[in-house]
């Protein structure tokens, strides 16, 4: 298979964050290759929201343990730069904790893509400003 040019790799994390908005957990998981990584900062390990889950079953089990820390988030991605086989993501989420206290707060998407599928996905983010948020 040949690969993909930078914007159908464009095009393909576009319709991720498309299908998280739309909460289109089929949708959002079909970006994904099977085996895909999906890596969050260590910091956020205490959560059982850090570490590198793999699969679409790790991904699944992820977003599975988000709402038991979180009452809702919203990602707004600002800027996107292509170069190869990656696309990097600039963004903001609004995130809202469970007593109902929303955050707008800073992240960076590292994404990776091969044969027309995400491999990868690095979320780099501020966790001490997420956990405080969590904590409030």
């Amino acid at each position: 298979m040949s690969p993909l040019s930078s914007s159908e790799n464009l095009a393909l994390v576009r319709a991720a964050y498309a299908a998280h908005r739309d909460r289109d957990l089929d949708a959002f998981l079909g970006v994904f290759a099977p085996d895909a990584e999906w890596v969050h900062p260590d910091g956020m390990a205490d959560y059982g929201l850090g570490g590198t889950q793999r699969g679409h079953a790790g991904i699944k089990e992820f977003l599975a343990r988000v709402p038991q820390h979180v009452g809702g988030m919203v990602l707004d991605p600002q800027e996107f730069i292509v170069s190869g086989d990656r696309v990097v993501v600039l963004g903001l989420r609004d995130v809202t904790n469970k007593r109902g206290r929303t955050r707008t707060l800073k992240f960076l998407h590292v994404w990776t893509v091969r044969d027309g599928k995400a491999v990868r996905m690095e979320d780099v983010f501020d966790t001490v400003a997420f956990q405080r948020l969590l904590q409030e």
